[in-house]
């Protein structure tokens, strides 16, 4: 509602319609790289049978496949060990025909995710978890890859007309996947980003201070419907990264996804957010195709 009293109808930012977008010009890109013998691969690793994460890595190979790209999806089982596993990545490094390597989280406890990743080949890491990545993006030096749900969220944010510049930008949750790289990318001293950045989490005392003072919320929790209308401030854009299971009876499985915001009441009064899911989760996953052609291009540059 906004200071007249009318309320607010937030304006949706689209990750699927973004994603198709950014897709069409991966085509183009992916066709100049056949034309000089080179088709974009990317395997995708999974350990063990999470449902959720046996979704995301079908999700994954299916774009990998529509965009005409190389897709190996390896599926192993949960008892695989982690010595296996580097020997797996090993091979992954030597193939030619692999330009991105992607291993799902999370993995089994015997598997150090940490360990794992350090083998990856930095110039093969399209997920952007490999120190020397991390290094980069810190940094703020090119020649790496950002990591995808976090770049994922910058793109849509910029190629929405969404000016980060000088904007305070809230971020709860301090993840290695989303919260810490994410308010890394937003302070750097670059375009579609240079903002001031607050990074909140589970020891943050009185958080709905701080997430009211933001220009730019980004909920990046895990915790269903947590975001509530009172934490947010009239006309702030809001991101929704988190995505949690709760129990429905009306759906197909008995369940449905949602996100870490309450979408319906939080978009009466932001000026512009993401709908979970259909928003950055579809960003999530073109970045990794981005990437993955990004290091065709690079291999061909040797």
């Amino acid at each position: 509602m906004d200071s007249t009293g009318t309320i607010m109808t937030a304006r949706i930012l689209d990750g699927n319609l973004m994603a198709s977008t950014i897709s069409q010009e991966l085509r183009e890109r992916i066709a100049k790289l056949r034309g000089q013998g080179i088709v974009p691969g990317l395997a995708v690793v999974l350990v063990g049978e999470d449902p959720a994460s046996m979704q995301y890595v079908k999700m994954k190979g299916k774009n990998s496949q529509d965009l005409g790209m190389v897709a190996r999806t390896l599926m192993m089982p949960e008892s695989f060990s982690q010595a296996e596993l580097i020997e797996l990545i090993a091979e992954l490094n030597a193939d030619p025909r692999i330009h991105g390597i992607l291993v799902q989280m999370p993995l089994p406890k015997h598997i150090d995710p940490q360990t794992v990743i350090s083998k990856i080949d930095p110039k093969k890491d399209v997920d952007g978890l490999h120190p020397m990545n991390v290094g980069r993006m810190l940094s703020g030096e090119a020649g790496g890859f950002l990591p995808c749900t976090p770049h994922g969220v910058q793109v849509l944010l910029a190629r929405n007309g969404i000016q980060t510049e000088g904007k305070h930008v809230v971020i709860c949750g301090r993840s290695n996947i989303v919260g810490k790289p994410m308010a890394a990318l937003m302070m750097q001293k670059q375009k579609d980003a240079n903002a001031t950045v607050t990074v909140c989490h589970s020891a943050t005392k009185d958080l709905a201070s701080y997430t009211r003072q933001a220009d730019i919320l980004i909920a990046a929790m895990g915790v269903a419907h947590f975001i509530k209308p009172d934490m947010v401030k009239e006309g702030a854009v809001v991101v929704d990264v988190g995505v949690s299971r709760i129990d429905d009876a009306t759906a197909p499985r008995g369940y449905r996804l949602v996100g870490d915001v309450d979408f319906d009441k939080v978009k009466e009064k932001a000026s512009a957010i993401t709908p979970n899911p259909g928003g950055v989760g579809p960003m999530t996953r073109v970045i990794l195709m981005s990437n993955t052609v990004l290091a065709a291009e690079r291999s061909i540059a040797k």
